[in-house]
């Protein structure tokens, strides 16, 4: 039917152009089917079973577990690990992100890539690397040993290697966010006689606050949860370089199911505090969040 007048022509159109460029319904349908179940078996199932089979010995059993020396020792090695890595992170990931927006200096490019390596080297590799660079035969292992200093197999290698895995987060989420908004206010604020630090607290942490905390928050739920490159640089020794991940698989490989599946509640409750505050972020700062993922 034909239209008269400009907007009715667009009034008219629209409708044929969401059609024509629109998927079937049966195709999403499908699509929203697929990731549903695939969401199901691979996030919901596990975490399910993760707290029937702890439930399933009963709260004595549970609260047993839990109170063991080496899991108590597996609890405050996590929470000291995150303590020491998440401020170091904060300092480190707005040094960067402020160095990389606001200045323009050699090797800026190389900077860049070296903060994405984390996200391309496997834990792993990353934890064999210390061991080789740190170890008793490595290449300063000697040198330290003469020094007194123990960095493999203790609490420091594995502040260093969950350090390694986890320094991006922050520095990622800023980055972006901070290219998008310029360097103008911050000229402005210099020009009307303002210091560093007051250009800082005053101009540039008001418009990152909510990014920087969405980094913090992706920045120790890795710290808390990382195995691989804990795992090769701890030694595993019980009571003193278990973290919790590690004290969940030495409870596993021992066939204690009910005390590994009770340690594991304590990093899936973690991890659901992480989702809900994730949540909770995304939908009262959104737009900031979405501006500081954009690149």
């Amino acid at each position: 039917m034909p239209c008269n007048g400009g907007w009715r022509v667009t009034a008219c159109t629209e409708p044929r152009t969401t059609a024509a460029i629109g998927e079937p319904r049966l195709v999403r349908w499908l699509l929203t089917g697929l990731a549903i179940v695939l969401v199901t078996l691979l996030v919901v199932l596990p975490l399910a079973v993760v707290i029937v089979e702890a439930a399933r010995a009963g709260g004595a059993a549970y609260l047993e577990a839990i109170a063991t020396p080496d899991t108590r020792a597996a609890i405050r090695l996590t929470l000291l690990v995150a303590v020491l890595c998440v401020p170091t992170n904060i300092v480190f990931g707005i040094c960067a992100a402020w160095a990389i927006c606001k200045f323009r200096f050699p090797g800026k490019n190389l900077l860049i890539t070296l903060i994405d390596l984390p996200f391309s080297v496997s834990p792993v590799v990353a934890g064999l690397v210390f061991v080789l660079l740190f170890g008793a035969h490595g290449w300063f292992g000697p040198w330290l040993q003469e020094h007194g200093v123990k960095l493999i197999f203790a609490t420091p290698g594995i502040v260093l290697a969950t350090f390694f895995v986890t320094f991006p987060f922050v520095a990622r989420e800023l980055i972006p966010l901070m290219q998008q908004q310029g360097s103008d206010q911050e000229e402005a604020a210099a020009s009307l006689g303002a210091g560093g630090w007051q250009t800082f607290w005053r101009v540039t942490f008001p418009n990152v606050r909510w990014a920087l905390l969405y980094g913090v928050l992706l920045c120790n739920a890795r710290a808390m949860g990382e195995f691989g490159a804990v795992s090769v640089v701890s030694g595993h020794i019980r009571g003193l370089t278990n973290t919790l991940p590690l004290q969940v698989e030495i409870l596993h490989n021992e066939f204690d199911t009910a005390a590994a599946f009770s340690v594991a509640t304590l990093l899936a409750l973690l991890a659901l505090l992480t989702l809900g505050l994730k949540l909770w972020l995304e939908h009262r700062h959104g737009d900031a969040l979405a501006a500081s993922r954009r690149h």
